[in-house]
């Protein structure tokens, strides 16, 4: 639990700092954002936080497994274990296809959830409300699940295929050589669909922390007026003394 939260307070913070600057520097409120920019700064916000977060993932990870060099050790004493066995370039094992997962799931979720907001907001003259950001997070949940699924199917395949060699009773038997070549494999043997197993679980994560995130990061930005250019058009008084 305690590097779960790490990992959670370490990436999120990273991502979102990250996406909101960027695609400020394009657009200044809600209204001009596009969302091609959007989708690009999604994906670089979600690379680069994954990138950085990326030493408590693997602490999670491991610590969840029991894994024997970091077995009965706390929080920071698992962190100096690993640095210490396997150099702080081990900390950072499995980063590249981490971050490329990180840099997809983030570059639909951040951009579908904006640009459900814009539309609800300045096309259906909807209210910025706990209920507008409740509907966009449950879209954005399913976008990134449907986004996600595929890429943890062929990663979870290939993290598994050396255990399975052999068994060739298992689809997951197969000998891939990359992730394009499992890719491709899955579908020719299994067919399109193979790709999301498991894709009502993987909902059932993501739509319930995107609910939670997206609504908890709204109500926090009210605490600052500074920050709540998101929405220009919406509940603003008339000037108009008419």
């Amino acid at each position: 639990m305690s590097a779960a939260l790490l990992r959670q307070a370490t990436y999120g913070t990273f991502k979102i700092g990250i996406y909101q600057t960027l695609k400020r520097l394009f657009s200044k409120d809600i209204s001009t954002e596009k969302l091609y920019i959007n989708v690009v700064s999604g994906m670089f916000s979600g690379a680069v936080a994954n990138a950085l977060a990326s030493p408590t993932d693997l602490l999670k990870i491991r610590m969840q497994a029991n894994h024997p060099s970091i077995q009965n050790k706390g929080l920071f004493r698992a962190i100096i274990s690993i640095a210490q066995k396997e150099g702080v370039r081990g900390l950072w094992r499995g980063v590249i296809p981490n971050a490329q997962r990180a840099a997809v799931v983030s570059g639909v979720e951040l951009s579908i959830y904006d640009w459900t907001k814009k539309q609800f907001l300045c096309r259906l003259s909807g209210t910025d409300t706990i209920s507008t950001h409740f509907l966009c997070s449950f879209v954005a949940g399913f976008a990134g699940a449907v986004a996600s699924t595929p890429i943890d199917v062929v990663r979870t395949r290939l993290m598994n295929q050396s255990q399975l060699k052999g068994q060739l009773s298992n689809p997951l038997s197969t000998n891939y050589n990359g992730a394009i070549d499992c890719l491709t494999k899955t579908v020719k043997n299994e067919g399109f669909f193979a790709l999301y197993k498991g894709f009502v679980p993987n909902w059932l994560r993501l739509g319930p922390w995107n609910v939670v995130f997206f609504i908890a990061y709204e109500q926090l930005k009210k605490i600052n007026p500074r920050s709540s250019n998101e929405s220009p058009l919406i509940d603003k008084p008339s000037t108009n003394p008419a």
